[in-house]
């Protein structure tokens, strides 16, 4: 899961032209909520099993509040890797990263994920992940069916649906279409406070600092610009009865009609 600026706030960039961490709220992605949320009907399915369930998140030491708040929706423990190296990192470098702390964790069955960042929206950490850890992926779920180790999952298309199936363990993403996250209870927000949240540096899960970073990045933003402010919309009046040729007039050059 991954801890990413407020959508609502005014976001910006850092002089290196990465995003601005620091000067902006933060939160829990919302498209991985929905990724929390299958991994808590999971295990409330096989309930009586010992299913565990950590929530794992990379980023600043302000990334706890992400990882806080799926342990209030259900999760059982945390774990937030934090390390100045780690800024600026891309995809690949962040991949490399969730790799290694999976590994350090030891026996997951399942890597439950969500189907894209809210900042960076680039939908292929889940692939790299797998690729690095030699599992099978099934991604962009819209549905979720498991018995026993088996997983089989609904992937909706635009002109087709398909009907994907693995093994565990595996990586699994879902997208917003997979069932509403729940809302933190009360009782949830209370009991989050003893759960165990660790924090990991890049040594304590053996990933090599000169592989992450913006100088070891395979992508980089040239530049950023703000977003000019909205202009001025025009107004057709309808006075002399000429309203609907001038709309129509206007419609078609912006070539609408």
């Amino acid at each position: 899961m991954k801890y990413v600026p407020d959508a609502t706030a005014d976001r910006t960039f850092e002089s290196d032209h990465t995003v601005d961490r620091q000067g902006v709220p933060g939160l829990l992605s919302e498209l991985d909520e929905y990724a929390v949320e299958q991994a808590l009907q999971l295990k409330e399915k096989r309930e009586g099993e010992d299913v565990e369930i950590t929530a794992l998140c990379v980023g600043p030491a302000s990334a706890e509040e992400a990882v806080r708040k799926a342990l209030q929706m259900g999760a059982d423990k945390g774990v937030l890797v934090a390390d100045d190296a780690i800024a600026g990192s891309d995809a690949v470098g962040t991949s490399a990263v969730l790799a290694g702390a999976v590994q350090h964790i030891g026996g997951v069955d399942v890597i439950m994920c969500g189907m894209a960042s809210t900042d960076g929206a680039m939908s292929v950490v889940p692939a790299m992940l797998a690729e690095r850890l030699d599992l099978p992926q099934v991604t962009l779920a819209s549905k979720v069916e498991s018995q026993g180790d088996q997983f089989r999952i609904q992937r909706d298309g635009d002109t087709s649906t398909e009907v994907i199936g693995a093994t565990a363990p595996l990586v699994l993403s879902v997208t917003d279409q997979s069932g509403e996250a729940r809302y933190p209870s009360f009782k949830g927000i209370m009991a989050a406070k003893k759960k165990p949240l660790e924090t990991w540096s890049l040594s304590d899960i053996g990933v090599d600092a000169g592989d992450l970073g913006l100088s070891a990045a395979w992508s980089e933003v040239a530049d950023t610009e703000a977003r000019p402010p909205r202009s001025q919309g025009e107004i057709v009046t309808d006075e002399d009865g000429s309203g609907a040729e001038a709309l129509v007039g206007f419609l078609a050059s912006k070539k609408f009609i």
